[in-house]
């Protein structure tokens, strides 16, 4: 028989509602044999006892429901982001305050370019934090009047670009495209909304914003990242599921060492697959992976608008605050129910992008026409973002068996904006609205959408607890949480809205021995300190991983 393993802590919060506490938990071939106390454990014959945690506290394996494994690999870059944010080798990069600030750091990244022909790519910009100036050609000409210049903006739903790259990508006053920002004579600003704007950048540039998230090496860098934050199982809602892509997250998550199961989804990123090859893509990773309990296929990804702060999400009346027009679908309507029918009809997860109200519904009816068309019990749909649902959405959501992965980060980072410039007063107070979502019955998860915001759940969970904006004012109080709610939202709804719940989201008998090693206890400590609670380490099919620094 195989050995036992039981770890010893002050304390385990198991999240598992018949037995919430323990302080030993059996592990052997990986998985969960036993939980309770010492004495429990002796009914499991002889053991090693690892006491390694015993002045510490357990968890589940943090499970992050929206993340990008191009977090890891977009480091290899120049980061101009407003807030400060830490890279996966520890080291704190502060935020570029204003537009002075992140043409100094493009010209130091410039400097430092051996290629003259090469572009400079940078990423995490996002004007809103400046008020009512966009950033064009005229300040990126400053940098270079000879390379391309592309900074991806932090909702990853623009970007902006110099002279040089406009000219390199054939984009002119004659381009007809929907999201090329002009200036008033008409001739191209710099900025590129939405994906069909920025396809001829990423075409120049070999879309590297994207497969950062492709090679070992950064699949390595999401891994540690993953694991300082005390995740153990990840998405990446946006992948191709490619043969490279393929390989590398078959080698990597083959490596004793890597700390995170990951779950990607295929999103076509080129449109060149229909959604039959879709399927048949997705059908072959399937069987390809078999047997890898750290990589598991299955995830459709559906992305209907764009972003609120980049005022391309689909919002209802009233409309944007500030009066920007309404947002751009990133799927007309009739395809996007199009995709939701005929992926649903093949027995896929779909996980749809709804960041506005109107997206939210057109997603909603698209899959109540799905499901009237092909009954199928249990399919777990799962609207990502979705930051804008009011209550009558949330009761449809629940009648439909819909679950809702809402971006709490959004309220501390954009709070602030939202109440000023996006949806103003009212709405802004009911943006991720956990509290309602839950009242009406409806499985929920919280996440990051890291490189968005920090991979950091604990973090996440206490956006959804304190909603405090970065000012620390607090937006919307009556959809707070309390912290056993968020930290569900973490573990067991996340797992809930992959399907892999079964496997992960608890400390239970027959699941994965995934956990999250803690100084303190969450439920021990002020809601507001939640986010300050250090992660010390992981263990992962119940071997641990290194200590974090």
């Amino acid at each position: 028989m195989s050995p036992i393993t039981v770890f010893q802590a002050r304390q385990i919060l198991t999240m598992n509602p018949r037995q919430p506490q323990a302080t030993h938990v059996a592990v052997r071939e990986g998985r969960i044999l036993g939980v309770g106390d010492l004495a429990r454990m002796q009914a499991f014959g002889d053991f090693t006892l690892d006491t390694r945690y015993a002045d510490q506290v357990l968890m589940p394996g943090l499970v992050e429901g929206h993340s990008h494994l191009m977090a890891g690999g977009l480091w290899k870059f120049s980061f101009v982001g407003f807030h400060a944010r830490t890279s996966p080798d520890g080291r704190v990069w502060e935020g570029c305050r204003n537009f002075d600030e992140v043409i100094a750091r493009l010209r130091a990244a410039d400097a430092a370019l051996t290629d003259p022909k090469a572009p400079l790519l940078a990423w995490g910009f996002d004007p809103l934090f400046f008020g009512t100036e966009r950033m064009t050609v005229e300040h990126l000409d400053q940098v270079s009047t000879t390379r391309p210049v592309v900074i991806l903006h932090a909702s990853q739903h623009l970007m902006n670009v110099n002279r040089a790259a406009l000219a390199a990508a054939g984009i002119d006053r004659d381009t007809d495209i929907e999201g090329i920002a002009r200036f008033a004579d008409g001739e191209p600003s710099g900025e590129l909304q939405e994906f069909a704007a920025m396809f001829p950048i990423t075409r120049l540039v070999g879309n590297i914003f994207r497969i950062t998230g492709s090679s070992p090496e950064s699949l390595r860098l999401f891994g540690q990242m993953a694991r300082l934050a005390g995740v153990t199982t990840a998405t990446d809602l946006v992948n191709d599921l490619a043969e490279p892509n393929h390989a590398a997250m078959m080698q990597v998550t083959g490596e004793p060492g890597f700390p995170v199961r990951l779950v990607p989804a295929y999103l076509c990123l080129d449109g060149s697959l229909n959604r039959t090859q879709g399927a048949a893509r997705i059908r072959q990773r399937q069987a390809e992976a078999e047997g890898n309990a750290k990589l598991h296929y299955g995830l459709v990804k559906i992305v209907a608008d764009g972003s609120i702060q980049g005022f391309t999400a689909r919002v209802r009346w009233p409309g944007y605050h500030n009066g920007a027009p309404n947002g751009i679908w990133i799927l007309p309507p009739a395809e996007l129910k199009a995709a939701i029918r005929d992926f649903h009809a093949q027995g896929f997860q779909l996980h749809i992008h709804t960041n506005g109200d109107e997206a939210t519904e057109l997603a909603l009816d698209g899959i109540e026409e799905a499901l009237a068309a092909h009954p199928r019990a249990d399919h777990r749909h799962t609207l990502q973002h979705c930051q804008m649902a009011d209550a009558a959405q949330f009761r449809r959501m629940a009648t439909l068996g819909v679950c809702a992965n809402l971006f709490a980060n959004h309220i501390y980072y954009w709070g602030e904006a939202h109440l000023a410039q996006t949806m103003g007063p009212d709405r802004a107070f009911r943006m991720d609205a956990c509290a309602t979502a839950l009242a009406h019955g409806v499985p929920l998860a919280i996440h990051s959408d890291a490189p968005i915001t920090p991979l950091a759940p604990l973090f996440t969970a206490w956006c959804a607890v304190n909603r405090l904006t970065s000012s620390g004012r607090v937006l919307g109080e009556a959809e707070r949480i309390g912290v056993p709610e968020a930290l569900w939202a973490i573990t067991q709804g996340a797992a809930y809205t992959l399907g892999l719940d079964d496997r992960i989201g608890s400390i239970e008998v027959g699941k994965w021995a995934d956990f999250c090693v803690l100084d303190e206890s969450p439920l021990a400590v002020a809601p507001e300190a939640l986010k300050d609670l250090r992660v010390a380490g992981t263990v992962i099919g119940g071997v641990p991983t290194e200590a974090a620094a």
